[in-house]
């Protein structure tokens, strides 16, 4: 719920918004993700801390100008994978709303 409430609203969390634009760092704990991987300027990868049905990242990218974002589940048998189908709408929304405000932060 917090996922879905979050993205929704276009809110990334409080201390991960203020981590983010600090300077954050392979260890660290962003609200419900920790940073396993960072290089600078060009990818972020956060692992998902959350009771979930499976392992779940999200990775940003840079490259040529462009921001990618790819999220990656490995479910835990059938039941996680009927989890990461049936919201895959939402999802949907949570990550296009979510690259959407970084683009916007990022042109203010």
């Amino acid at each position: 719920m917090k996922v879905l409430l979050t993205g929704s609203t276009g809110y990334i969390g409080r201390r991960l918004k203020q981590k983010l634009l600090q300077d954050p760092r392979v260890g660290d704990c962003l609200d419900f993700w920790k940073v396993v991987d960072l290089q600078k300027d060009e990818r972020l990868l956060l692992f998902a801390q959350m009771k979930l049905l499976g392992l779940a990242w999200l990775e940003f990218k840079i490259k040529d100008n462009k921001l990618m974002q790819s999220a990656y589940f490995y479910p835990k048998g059938v039941w996680g994978r009927l989890y990461w189908y049936s919201l895959v709408p939402i999802h949907y929304l949570v990550f296009n709303n979510m690259i959407k405000s970084i683009l916007k932060k990022a042109q203010s």
